[in-house]
């Protein structure tokens, strides 16, 4: 199973390594994303990520893989004209994880909808062969029928259009694992703590094993900083001063049961009170509504959905929607942040600030890749491969990760049996065959739960294979619990930190301690907090 995540494996391999090609520090999507263009095109490459692969921004999108029409809308033609090109791509490469999903936007105003009309046609237009299908009018009773908790006084009509959608955390495992395939090496819970230097150049890092507290000092061509928000503070151990400022702007949604919203397509708010888009999008048999963009004078890793942010969604939501939910009906709340390109003189507010990705290289020839979307990670990839054969002097090879599938996307969905093991694409039938060597695996985490059918097999195998290192490593980024029903999560925390402490020959002390420990980041998604019904 040489495609899979293996850390003692990838431990041994930095042994035999004196000189890297390419170092990446950040496992989010425009890491991992860099990490599949470097290994495909041949060249020894190495991702360092300090906490779990997607653990921050990455995990914590509003699930769209799409063109962007609010950028249409700013006109930003360039960057939607990308991102649809790209978000083809994507359906090509991960069909197991992207969909074409269908979006509908409520007319209350006849000459607004002819707006909206020449925009979704123009939107349409731009992506030319890869078109996701034809933007089509709705009458009022079709919107009525496809959305029966929607408010229709005044209602004039709709119109649908295709996007796509996906599981982000899921698809950055699956694109870590094809870069295995060509022998690149990624390691979570690896932070880099110093860059080293020859003759005023970068060299290489000086990173440590969070796990064993063992330091490494490693040795690269190219070193290139992709870590999102926390881009600043790995420039500066660099060079303390920039022109350039990273501005994190926050993101938060919110997830209700599907009795709020029982439509399987998805509904755009077409302008909320700040002038921005609601996603009200089915996923996973939820809803997930979102987002905000609130500037922020810091970053975190697990930033706190603010207490406006959810009145603001909540307040939009029933503005277009008979059902009224309260914060005690939200099942998780969470947030992500956005790492804004954000000149020192720059005035803008955060939604007016662009989403194309910037590269920055400083004088020692740390390769700083900022901004961009989730949509766009393989274009982001290939730019900076691109600036790492420039400044390393590498070997220049084409990237070929256009027709490049990704791991899990080799295999035909049985439409004969239950989808929910369909995620894992080809893996899927890797697990039954561990439940066929061990049976007891089939084993439920939930008892008499038609919602969450996880089994005890998928932990092994996420421990196994998808180096999942921690229980908020499971719940959170591959079982996606935390995000969709926090307090249910807590409830199987003890059972996921069962089997994990026996996988991984862990005592009884590491069992409590990560019990606790996601308990208490759990509850941070949990509503209602100690505040007010609203």
């Amino acid at each position: 199973m040489k495609h899979f995540l293996n850390r003692k494996k990838f431990l041994n391999v930095l042994k035999n390594v004196d000189v890297w090609d390419i170092i990446i520090i950040g496992g989010g999507a425009t890491g991992v994303g860099i990490a599949l263009d470097s290994s495909s095109r041949g060249y020894k490459t190495l991702l360092l990520e300090q906490e779990d692969f997607s653990k921050g921004t990455s995990s914590r999108s509003t699930k769209l893989i799409h063109g962007g029409i609010r950028y249409l809308a700013q006109g930003n033609i360039k960057l939607v004209c990308e991102a649809l090109k790209e978000r083809g791509f994507l359906l090509k490469n991960a069909p197991h994880l992207v969909k074409k999903k269908k979006f509908v936007i409520p007319i209350f105003n006849i000459g607004t909808g002819f707006i909206y009309w020449a925009g979704l046609k123009l939107y349409e237009w731009l992506s030319g062969s890869l078109s996701f299908g034809k933007s089509i009018f709705l009458s009022k009773n079709d919107i009525i029928n496809n959305f029966p908790e929607i408010r229709n006084n005044k209602l004039k009509g709709g119109i649908l259009y295709y996007d796509g959608q996906f599981d982000d955390s899921r698809l950055i495992i699956n694109i870590a694992q094809t870069c295995v395939n060509y022998k690149g090496v990624l390691l979570n819970y690896f932070r880099v703590n110093k860059l080293k230097k020859e003759n005023g150049k970068i060299s290489g890092v000086i990173a440590v094993d969070i796990e064993n507290k063992k330091e490494y000092s490693l040795s690269s061509k190219v070193v290139i900083n992709a870590t999102g928000v926390f881009s600043d503070s790995i420039s500066k151990m660099d060079e303390l001063e920039s022109n350039i400022s990273i501005r994190p702007s926050q993101g938060t949604h919110i997830v209700l049961n599907k009795s709020f919203f029982s439509s399987k397509n998805a509904l755009v708010i077409p302008k909320t009170t700040d002038g921005r888009v609601l996603f009200c999008v089915p996923w996973y048999n939820h809803i997930l509504i979102g987002t905000t963009d609130t500037l922020l004078t810091k970053s975190s890793l697990d930033p706190l959905p603010l207490e406006e942010e959810i009145d603001f969604i909540l307040n939009n939501f029933r503005k277009y929607f008979i059902t009224k939910p309260k914060k005690s009906d939200i099942l998780s709340a969470f947030s992500g942040l956005r790492p804004l390109f954000y000149p020192k003189k720059n005035k803008k507010k955060t939604k007016d600030i662009s989403r194309s990705h910037k590269i920055i290289v400083n004088p020692s020839g740390l390769i700083n890749i900022i901004g961009g979307k989730w949509t766009t990670y393989r274009k982001m990839g290939e730019d900076a491969v691109n600036k790492a054969i420039e400044i390393g002097r590498l070997i220049r090879k084409p990237s070929i990760t256009k027709n490049l599938k990704i791991h899990g996307s080799n295999y035909e969905l049985d439409n004969n049996e239950s989808s929910y093991l369909d995620r894992y694409g080809e893996d899927k039938l890797n697990i039954k065959k561990l439940i066929k060597n061990n049976p007891i695996l089939r084993k439920k985490l939930f008892y008499d739960n038609k919602t969450y059918s996880f089994t005890e097999a998928e932990v092994i195998w996420m421990v196994r294979h998808e180096m999942a290192r921690t229980v908020e490593d499971i719940l959170a980024r591959r079982f996606r619990l935390l995000f969709l029903n926090a307090r249910k999560s807590i409830d199987i925390a003890p059972k996921v930190a069962s089997l994990m402490a026996k996988e991984l020959s862990r005592d009884e002390k590491w069992e409590k301690l990560q019990i606790a420990s996601f308990k208490q980041l759990a509850m941070r998604y949990y509503y209602p907090k100690d505040n007010k019904e609203n």
